[in-house]
């Protein structure tokens, strides 16, 4: 479920690189005004096929060109957001929940997604860690809902941000996962009562979180993220993309 900001693998790149054909294929031929479409000179159709036909390099090249220009522009993303993090990190973080300690130099930036199981197994992970190194991690976190194959994630994340609105994002973000297979709109309610939020100003609130999550699903996008979680992390010993796994050694070996 991870994906590292270096890594594409050949399936991707086959299927990425035939549908970008395909598209190439569709401007090649269609690119004409909308209500001249109709009027496409049949013979001038098939003489673009036919060069298609004899000379596919061209199209393959084409397309090759243009997928190395958008990594580059993914590796620029990238490594101005590392620098971001690494040199001013409150631009990074904004107004997102954290937790843990403040002044640590090591922050980790979370991707999740609270329908996701392997997010509720990161969630016990990182609360041991937060509590075993109180002052060497600061945690963030950023909303990642992968709606196409988890329907709930959105409302969850939105029903969290409401309650983030009242102070109360962690003790609700431990209790969406702690009843996963609960999600669902009678649970959002029921965490809201029993965290003694203000109900009203929390279903207001419910209105106005798509800004705030939408910013969040950007900037994973941006950073080519597509599963969860996903960890990026800034210490003095490492920066980028971390496994969970591999972050207590780098919070112990940092000073």
């Amino acid at each position: 479920m991870r994906t590292f900001f270096d890594s594409f693998t050949p399936l991707f790149q086959y299927l990425r690189t035939w549908t970008a054909i395909g598209l190439l294929l569709l401007v090649v031929i269609w690119s004409f005004p909308a209500q001249a479409a109709s009027r496409i000179d049949p013979q001038l159709e098939q003489q673009v096929l036919q060069i298609i036909r004899e000379h596919p390099e061209v199209i393959i090249e084409s397309v090759q060109t243009y997928q190395q220009q958008q990594q580059q522009k993914l590796k620029q993303a990238q490594q101005a957001f590392l620098q971001d993090l690494k040199t001013n990190p409150q631009t990074v973080i904004g107004e997102s929940p954290t937790t843990g300690s403040a002044q640590s130099k090591s922050v980790l930036i979370e991707f999740s997604d609270f329908q996701c199981p392997y997010c509720a197994e990161a969630h016990q992970r990182l609360k041991e860690l937060l509590a075993k190194y109180p002052d060497k991690l600061r945690l963030v976190y950023k909303n990642f809902p992968l709606t196409s194959i988890h329907a709930e994630a959105l409302p969850a994340a939105t029903a969290a941000w409401a309650a983030y609105q009242q102070g109360k994002f962690w003790e609700y973000h431990d209790a969406l996962f702690t009843n996963q297979k609960q999600l669902g709109q009678a649970l959002y309610l029921d965490i809201a009562k029993k965290l003694k939020l203000d109900l009203g100003k929390f279903k207001r609130d419910l209105t106005l979180a798509t800004p705030a999550l939408t910013k969040d699903i950007q900037l994973a996008e941006k950073l080519a993220v597509s599963g969860t979680p996903f960890f990026i992390i800034n210490s003095p010993t490492f920066s980028g993309v971390v496994q969970l796994a591999d972050i207590e050694s780098i919070l112990t070996s940092a000073k």
